[in-house]
């Protein structure tokens, strides 16, 4: 769950509401079946990438 990640990762609030965001974003569209616009998925795969080097560099700074 992402909603952990302030807590686990010390990821922070500005983060947590864009990613937040996006996960409603695509709720919405796998509940309606309203298709997802070329710069949401692009922003949500940058926004992943990001997630995806925060949590790289947190496993390496606490791995024992």
């Amino acid at each position: 769950m992402i909603q952990s990640l302030p807590r686990t990762i010390g990821l922070d609030g500005k983060t947590m509401v864009v990613l937040d965001g996006l996960r409603k974003q695509r709720n919405v569209a796998d509940y309606s079946g309203e298709p997802i616009s070329a710069a949401m998925a692009q922003e949500a795969v940058a926004r992943a990438s990001e997630l995806l080097e925060q949590v790289e560099q947190w496993l390496r700074a606490h791995k024992n």
